[in-house]
């Protein structure tokens, strides 16, 4: 009868255990010295040995022919142990143990000598499923046990075990097994069954089992079935990882931005059975793959999930930010926690993906800083200011049109209808700032005054967009002052206004206007001369009446009398 490799390969001796070197050399000097405990708890996740552990101990303190600490493996205790014959060994599952009355029963019954060997050992695995009256009921007996007894409790969650169990016991905490050393063990019991496995599939299993002996050799066990030479692809196709593939080029419609793309492929894994929820579950695995190599290329492989190989990681990278995957991994974390409690979850993930596309519809910090990302990137790569900066700010300006001066209609109109042109009130701000005059004495600059005032507002807008950053540089006591402070940039001098004298006494500081300069002249081009004034901009003051006079003389709809 076939027997499983990971029941098959199970250690028999403490030096066969694979990294769990701190336990293993622990335990066999107590059992060579004879310092044995009468109570031990081994602690750690799945796959790492507690219960194999248990059973070599077992066997080492029942040995008639101990060998440095370990198990002969070949006299009656050892032989009767491995077979299950001899009943002074029990192995209890605390699952489906869990009462009172079973720990009552094992109470009055450990009383008794063993019959067969000298030692009566009790292996409870996963010790913390046993309810608080059985925890209660194992104590006496778990803290002066008779002569022949021991205990060897194994758990995979230790903040379930009460502490009064945990002071009666020696604590050995088991770690999660290396990737090399499970790759080696691979190696040798490949080689010992007859299987061709070769180093990229031997790699890329010892990363897929997360740290557990017992996981990768079941792997190794169903990737032999399938037949042939177990390298990287094999295992992948086997598995059934070979899905990741689309994973990964989902993955780069969103960092391309393409979310008409993203949206058609999300639709055909639905529609192919996949649930969105593991979609979602690997665009986060694969964006933690990917910020685990860009910020740690050198001894991050071990971290990684083992489902993309170098080449789809290195091309991903090159498209992606640290900022960029961070924030795509907190929507993507974000959204999963919510799918639990979603109405439509398929709809909840159409709009994750969206907001992975376009990072400013999540409004959120994070997306701010991708965004800001994103920028100074284009600006490194010697983007034009403007080019850069119009997705990111984009103010509507009103059509210039009918202003635009010709020969048939030189604008001499506007002077017998009464109403000033629409762009007089820009006239009249830039009169009262000093500004040159001959925009008030002809005519014909007129209709340049609107492009003047969008100017002048988009300006104000890059001030405004920057707000947060200078918020997250300033003092804790100046932060509240400059948010109500407007900014309007003209040429190289930025003008901000402050709406009070207190608010100026607060900004009009050398760190201030350094770090102003600092943050804007990057995005400007040039150095800034930054000054103070209290009150609005100019161009908060025009007249609102004739705004309205201007609008009815357009349309011809009314009049303002």
């Amino acid at each position: 009868m076939y027997q499983a490799l990971y029941r098959k390969w199970r250690p028999k001796t403490f030096s066969d255990v694979v990294g769990q070197e701190h336990i293993t050399s622990t335990l066999k000097r107590q059992v060579a010295e004879g310092r044995l405990s009468h109570a031990y708890l081994f602690t750690g996740t799945r796959g790492t040995g507690k219960t194999t552990c248990a059973k070599i101990l077992a066997k080492a303190v029942n040995c008639e022919n101990p060998q440095n600490g370990d198990p002969c493996n070949c006299c009656p205790s050892c032989l009767g142990i491995d077979s299950g014959a001899f009943l002074d060994v029990t192995e209890l599952d605390a699952a489906s143990n869990n009462g009172v009355d079973n720990v009552r029963a094992l109470r009055d019954e450990a009383v008794y000598s063993p019959a067969q060997v000298k030692k009566r050992v009790y292996i409870i695995d996963e010790v913390h499923m046993l309810s608080g009256a059985a925890f209660n009921a194992l104590l006496k007996i778990l803290e002066e046990p008779p002569e022949h007894l021991m205990f060897i409790l194994a758990t995979t969650e230790l903040h379930k075990v009460l502490p009064t169990i945990l002071s009666r016991c020696q604590r050995f905490a088991f770690r999660r097994i290396l990737p090399r050393d499970i790759e080696a063990r691979l190696d040798y019991v490949a080689k010992q069954e007859g299987i061709e496995l070769r180093p990229d599939g031997a790699e890329l299993l010892s990363r897929l089992s997360d740290g557990a002996l017992r996981d990768a050799l079941s792997l190794l066990d169903q990737c032999a079935a399938a037949g042939g030479t177990i390298d990287a692809k094999a295992v992948l196709d086997t598995l059934g990882l070979a899905g990741n593939v689309q994973t990964a080029q989902l993955m780069a419609l969103i960092l391309q931005r393409d979310a008409k793309a993203a949206l058609l492929l999300l639709h055909k894994l639905y529609t192919g059975g996949k649930d969105v929820d593991a979609v979602l579950g690997e665009l986060a695995t694969l964006a933690r793959d990917l910020l685990i190599s860009s910020t740690a290329p050198e001894g991050g492989a071990a971290l990684l999930s083992g489902g993309y190989d170098a080449g789809t990681l290195g091309t991903l990278q090159k498209a992606a930010t640290n900022a960029r995957l961070i924030q795509i991994c907190t929507v993507l974390q974000e959204t999963t926690a919510a799918l639990q409690n979603s109405v439509n979850r398929r709809t909840d993930a159409e709009l994750c993906l969206l907001r992975l596309c376009d990072e400013s519809l999540s409004g959120d910090l994070t997306a701010i800083n991708a965004r800001i990302a994103r920028v100074e990137e284009r600006l490194a790569a010697g983007a034009a200011y403007a080019a850069a900066a119009a997705p990111v700010i984009e103010l509507p300006t009103p059509a210039p049109e009918p202003l635009a001066p010709t020969e048939e209609a030189p604008a001499a109109p506007f002077e017998d209808d009464g109403p000033p042109p629409y762009g007089e009130p820009i006239v009249e701000s830039a009169s009262q700032n000093a500004a040159a005059p001959e925009p008030v004495s002809a005519p014909q600059q007129e209709p340049e005054a609107p492009a003047a005032e969008a100017d002048a507002a988009e300006n104000r807008e890059l001030y405004a967009g920057l707000m947060e950053s200078f918020k997250n540089r300033l003092a804790p006591n100046q932060r509240s002052f400059i948010g109500k402070t407007q900014g309007v940039l003209r040429g190289s001098v930025l003008t901000v206004y402050c709406p009070s004298e207190i608010h100026k006494s607060r900004m009009d500081d050398p760190t201030v206007v350094a770090i102003i300069n600092e943050l804007m002249s990057p995005v400007v081009g040039q150095p800034l001369t930054v000054r103070f004034e209290v009150g609005a901009p100019p161009d908060d003051h025009h007249d609102k009446m004739n705004d309205l006079v201007r609008m009815g003389s357009k349309f011809g709809g009314f009049t303002v009398k």
